[in-house]
């Protein structure tokens, strides 16, 4: 799975990836946790044309009548989300890029939950796969995301049994444009290459959702 998250990086550097402009300034983010509200990146339903965008993290289907559904909606299983009810339609049509530092994962060592974090070996950032949604059920009108999962590389799959799938910069006008489906998506859809990825133990401060701190990102051999 993929439940917590770090952006934490320079504005031009997020609009360099996207080529786009961001409007509101931006705040380095050491431990971005569900329920919260992310950064995405999609293409406009209005004007049809690539937007930086803020959602909330757990995605409400438009059908639901509670948003509280979306706690348990943070990730969609890439094998079943082009089918599941809860995921089909944004599968379709409604598919955005999370932008990432990189992502936690916990391993459990002699009986502790140990929090590592994942990157890309050179330090860029990187784009998660999600679904979005516009819930109408209420006085404003809530647009709220899932990010997809898929099986580990062979690296990740030391850690764990899930991981967050991740698109290539190369295939992000293919994934984003609502009119791709099928095979055409196929490409894509495979875990990223385990040889462009590491991760590193870290501090359990991350275990808290209050803590966001650049500490949060130093290697646990490196915390004073």
């Amino acid at each position: 799975m993929c439940g917590r998250f770090a952006l934490a990086t320079e504005k031009h550097l997020l609009e360099m990836l996207y080529q786009l402009e961001l409007r509101d300034d931006l705040l380095p983010a050491y431990n971005i946790t569900p329920s919260q509200n992310i950064i995405a990146c999609r293409i406009s339903p209005e004007h049809g044309k690539r937007e930086l965008v803020t959602l909330k993290w757990g995605l409400v289907p438009f059908w639901a009548e509670d948003e509280s559904i979306g706690s348990r909606m943070i990730n969609a299983r890439l094998e079943t989300a082009a089918e599941k009810p809860s995921y089909r339609d944004a599968f379709k049509k409604r598919r955005l890029l999370i932008p990432v530092s990189g992502f936690y994962e916990w391993k459990s060592e002699d009986g502790v939950k140990q929090p590592f974090y994942i990157k890309r070996k050179d330090g860029q950032l990187f784009s998660l796969a999600g679904l979005w949604e516009r819930w109408n059920k209420r006085s404003e009108p809530l647009e709220s995301c899932s990010i997809l999962t898929t099986e580990p590389n062979d690296l990740i799959a030391k850690l764990h049994n899930r991981m967050p799938l991740i698109i290539s910069q190369e295939f992000y006008e293919r994934w984003l444009d609502p009119a791709v489906e099928g095979s055409a998506l196929q490409e894509l859809l495979t875990p990223y290459p385990a040889d462009e990825l590491t991760f590193y133990p870290v501090s359990r401060l991350v275990n808290s959702p209050a803590n966001n701190s650049p500490e949060l990102l130093k290697p646990l051999e490196n915390i004073d």
